[in-house]
């Protein structure tokens, strides 16, 4: 008998490592290319000075260099919602850590990949995201086949519970599981 009581559980792990074994997939905020791919030279800059900043302010007591991503991951934030991101990003990853994603998420290209996936694929996209853009997940989605788009009313690249947004969520992946395979 399996952990599930031999049923099938949803699971958000494992993917490059068990291709063969999913079922469906679900992207929320995903993007194929990052930031350093077709970037235009001042695109290059503002974010290598923000690989910068971070290097020489993540760490500190001081939130205003991790402000730089609050604010756009999560704009419709109350006050108090931006300092505790503020202090969970300082907790949860070192400044070498922080650029070194930053550095990473710049060089991703995984353009030829959607193509190839044959699962059924439900493509979150927040649709006045200010970190990519929405019609990054329609292009996702339009690339991967029976792919379906679901762009959701909000300003953030992270939802926020209180947002409807997020009940949008909740109810569409519940819904998107529960489907037959066929």
């Amino acid at each position: 008998m399996s952990p599930t009581g031999g049923r099938e559980s949803a699971q958000g792990r494992g993917g490059p490592n068990a291709r063969d074994r999913g079922s469906r997939l679900i992207l929320f905020g995903g993007y194929p290319a990052g930031w350093r791919i077709d970037a235009t030279e001042d695109v290059i800059r503002q974010r290598e000075a923000v690989m910068t900043l971070t290097a020489t302010g993540w760490g500190q007591d001081n939130p205003a260099c991790r402000q730089i991503f609050s604010s756009t991951f999560m704009p419709g934030a109350t006050a108090g919602g931006l300092t505790w991101f503020n202090e969970f990003q300082r907790a949860t990853t070192s400044p070498a850590n922080a650029v070194i994603s930053l550095s990473t998420f710049g060089d991703i290209d995984v353009r030829a990949q959607p193509t190839k996936v044959r699962l059924p694929t439900l493509v979150f996209r927040s649709l006045r995201d200010q970190r990519i853009p929405a019609a990054t997940g329609r292009d996702i989605a339009a690339t991967i086949h029976a792919a379906e788009f679901l762009g959701l009313e909000s300003d953030g690249h992270l939802l926020l519970g209180r947002e409807p947004a997020s009940r949008v969520f909740v109810d569409a992946v519940h819904e998107f599981l529960a489907w037959p395979l066929q």
